[in-house]
């Protein structure tokens, strides 16, 4: 087989064999593959793309399979362009622009390669071995051209001064199409060390298990990377064998680098601050891990074999320029170019920077981000980190027409415009603060300054009214129906959205009906990134296991009050997936506001509707009393017990929002989550010591004290991730149920529930998805209403008839509650962009995003 490039195949491909039966690659579901295995399935592959050079389009993804056909195209000397896999419209634009000979690509889960052509349709350089896209080009079909020689020398650089070690084992948190989580395979290969694939954000569980599991050695994150790290307790983790973390891809607050390099310093790993551009390959400088705690502005020196020079200066500071042997061979805007030689010697990276006294590096901001409103000139990226100097965490864009700032805290935005406005001699109109929960980015994690910009465009006045139908049927859709919102930001997810246990379960269903999937990392994704993913409707959909345990457990509650079947314990599973919902969406994902807060804020979203629904069916029936709404009844009134499920939940609820506001006894959770958890359950079970028999509420086993072990139990569940750690809950399951309800059959209900907490996902036809989210979602209204419907209804219908009516009254009083919300919502957003931008005939008749989704 011949390759056609000018000094062959870099050798991260050609010496894989050297390497034996070292660990290569783990895959995302744990197979180990060593070097020989990997070497022979590139050859193999190789030996598929054929001996005549063609263009191999790779849609990529942090898989298997995608890796070796990258790897095994440059193997046999074929260029390769990779994309991203997710996004099927760039993705076929590529192929109609480009024209690829061979398309490598997953299609109904299998990954298949595509022959377009027998032999190749392009005249392709010799020294051209890869095609990417530019940080700044997602929208656009210029790609950056790469050899060979590019590739080896950048992987070469990194493998040097990071110190990769055969031993390593590099987790791959970054997409494999962009250039530095493509760096992070290349410069591994080349040493014999391991590379983790995963297809899990850094927020979940799973992917911390497996970092562990494995041996994990290094972490690779751009700056989003570190604020998802920060919100999932990274600082108290356990993570033995990590030796270095590195940052690229944007540039980080020195006061996050600081601290990460403090954090290193006392666990004993490296941090090392990156510096790089798709054009270099991936990297042109590093911060020595040594300078990060002092220096934490730098972006360092150049890596071995580039050098820096600045041009243009004006007191000290110019244009960056950079050579080195991985400056890229020139940009591609066609498949003609893709014939061209070197026309770039040396890469103009558009950033401002100095060198400082000590011969470090330092970028203080872009030739291009600027705009010049009245005259005005006004340096984006100066702003931004002025704004990140006084704490507040937002993005600069604009025109020279107005400046738009977005940022993501709502207190104090009309302060913030006249401070601006003031500090920069701008006209008041001139100046724009857009709120909103979380700024847009990327697929790289980039700001999307662009997004921002077109998130603040005009658009058509709203007005109340018929709404007109947009996008039916979206992931957009799903979301503004859910949370009740006018508009949602791409770059928001449903944890920054303030998504709850309630929220979640009409939020899988909806999601489920529009992809037929979700993706396991789905809370924690971008809404853009979500509405990217390819439909895929099968008759089996696996669905979460919470969901169906709430739709089963209500039905057991309804079915055995009103005598249809005698089947107790529904209650208490879900009592015990309440306190897994508790884990997953209050402590694995805090919110901004902190535990406490969102804590109550569920608390809220349960007590108010219950409350006024015992205070209207008191006022209107003489088998319950207003005090009855009060919710606890278990202190005043232990004859009335038909509500305890709310009133226990809410009292719990109540007795960890005060616990978890201690901040040594956050840390500690965050620490030790599975512990934690067990301790909790240990402390609950002393309340079942003291029953406390002349309380109805006791004797019926329904008291706090008697049953906040279940809750525990459901919360142990959610954080047993590991083998072992599941094992525990099982036993500890088995162990405490049995014998608990003197009933052999409700004990064997709340065991069922239990265990299959366990289980994240289980199977379910598709025509059963959305009457089981339905009864899941308004379970809630379910408990509250059938109390009042099944009385007048048993003495003249069937109890299946009665069951089925009083599931529908609940359900439908949820649908009720959720379209007066979303209606209200959508009022008030109106009314704040009235009072806010001044209604008709303002210069800028407009609902702001600030109105929108505060």
């Amino acid at each position: 087989m011949s390759v056609d490039y000018l000094s062959g195949p870099p050798p991260f491909v050609a010496n894989l064999h050297l390497h034996g039966d070292r660990l290569a690659v783990v895959a995302p579901d744990g197979t180990e593959i060593t070097y020989r295995d990997l070497a022979e399935r590139v050859r193999e592959t190789s030996a598929r793309l054929g001996p005549q050079r063609r263009l191999v389009m790779v849609a990529a993804s942090n898989d298997v399979e995608p890796l070796v056909t990258y790897l095994a195209a440059l193997h046999g000397g074929h260029p390769v362009l990779l994309v991203g896999g997710e996004d099927r419209e760039r993705l076929d634009d590529l192929v109609g622009r480009y024209d690829p000979d061979v398309l490598g690509s997953y299609s109904d889960g299998s990954w298949r390669l595509v022959e377009r052509h027998p032999g190749s349709s392009h005249a392709l350089h010799p020294e051209l071995a890869l095609l990417l896209a530019t940080s700044g080009s997602t929208g656009s079909p210029k790609l950056v051209r790469l050899s060979a020689a590019n590739l080896a020398s950048n992987a070469s650089s990194i493998a040097s001064y990071l110190d990769i070690r055969e031993t390593d084992r590099a987790a791959l948190t970054l997409p494999l199409q962009y250039c530095y989580g493509l760096s992070v395979v290349n410069s591994n290969l080349l040493r014999g060390a391991a590379v983790l694939l995963s297809e899990h954000s850094v927020t979940d569980p799973r992917f911390w298990s497996a970092f562990r599991r494995h041996g994990g050695t290094s972490i690779h994150g751009v700056p989003y990377t570190f604020e998802l790290l920060d919100r999932v307790g990274f600082a108290q983790m356990r993570l033995p064998h990590l030796r270095y973390v590195t940052q690229a891809g944007g540039r980080l607050e020195p006061s996050v680098v600081r601290r990460y390099a403090e954090l290193g310093a006392r666990d004993g790993w490296r941090f090392v601050v990156m510096y790089g551009q798709t054009e270099a390959t991936a990297r042109m400088a590093f911060l020595p891990p040594e300078l990060a705690a002092s220096c934490p502005s730098a972006i360092g020196i150049p890596i071995p074999g580039g050098s820096f020079e600045i041009e243009h200066r004006r007191r000290g500071v110019g244009e960056l320029v950079y050579r080195g042997p991985n400056v890229m061979l020139g940009y591609a805007h066609g498949p003609d170019d893709l014939a061209r030689g070197r026309t770039v010697e040396a890469l103009r990276t558009g950033d401002l920077a100095r060198r400082r006294p000590d011969g470090l590096y330092e970028v203080v901001g872009r030739r291009s981000r600027f705009i010049k409103p009245f005259g005005l000139r006004i340096d984006l990226d100066h702003l931004e980190r002025q704004l990140a100097d006084e704490g507040h965490h937002g993005a600069c864009t604009g025109s020279d027409r107005e400046l738009v700032v977005a940022v993501t805290r709502a207190a104090g935005s009309d302060e913030l415009r006249r401070a601006l406005a003031q500090r920069l001699g701008l006209p008041l109109g001139a100046v724009r603060v857009v709120v909103l929960d979380e700024l847009p980015r990327r697929d790289n994690g980039k700001l999307d300054h662009r997004a921002i910009a077109e998130l603040d465009r005009p658009r058509p006045r709203w007005r109340p009214g018929p709404r007109r139908p947009r996008e039916p049927g979206s992931v957009h859709d799903a979301f503004r129906t859910v949370f009740g919102i006018a508009e949602v930001p791409d770059g928001a997810t449903f944890v920054s959205l303030g998504g709850d246990s309630l929220s979640y379960v009409q939020m899988t269903v909806a999601l489920q009906r529009v992809l037929g999937h979700l993706p396991d990392d789905w809370p924690t994704t971008p809404i853009e990134r979500l509405a990217r993913l390819r439909r895929r409707h099968r008759f089996w959909v696996m669905t979460e296991t919470a969901v169906i345990l709430r739709a089963v457990a209500i039905v057991l509650v309804v079915g055995s009050h009103i005598g249809l079947f005698h089947v107790l314990g529904g209650a208490h599973v879900l009592l015990g997936v309440a306190g897994w919902a508790f884990a997953r969406f209050v402590l694995a994902n805090p919110a901004p506001g902190g535990h406490t807060q969102a804590i109550l804020r569920g608390l809220v979203r349960i007590a108010v509707p219950s409350m006024v629904w015992i205070a209207w069916r008191a006022a209107v029936q003489d088998d319950i009393q207003l005090r009855n709404a009060l919710l606890v009844n278990y202190l005043l009134d232990p004859g009335v017990w038909g509500y305890w499920f709310v009133e226990t939940l809410c009292q719990i609820m109540v007795l960890l929002a005060a616990v978890l506001a201690i901040p040594a006894v956050r840390r500690l959770e965050q620490r030790h989550p599975f512990g934690f958890a067990l301790a909790v359950l240990l402390v609950a079970l002393v309340g079942r010591l003291y029953p406390d028999p002349g309380n109805e509420f006791s004797a019926r086993l329904m008291s706090p004290h008697l049953v906040l072990w279940i809750f525990a139990l459901g919360w142990l569940g959610y954080r047993a991730r590991t083998g072992w750690q599941r094992g525990t809950a099982a036993v500890l399951v088995l162990a405490l149920v049995p014998g608990f309800f003197h009933d052999p059959l409700r004990d064997a209900v709340v065991v069922a529930g239990m265990l299959l907490l366990l289980v994240p996902r289980l199977p379910l036809p598709r025509p059963a998805i959305r009457p089981t989210g339905a009864v899941a979602a308004g379970s809630l209204a379910i408990y509250l209403t059938h109390y009042a419907v099944y009385p007048e209804l048993l003495a003249s219908l069937p109890p299946v008839v009665v069951v089925a009516v009083c599931i529908g009254v609940g359900v439908g009083c949820q649908w009720l509650l959720s379209t007066v919300v979303s209606t209200v919502a959508r009022v008030v957003s109106a009314r704040r962009w009235w009072r806010e931008d001044g209604g008709p005939g303002h210069a800028n008749p407009v609902p702001t995003v600030a109105a929108a989704v505060r």
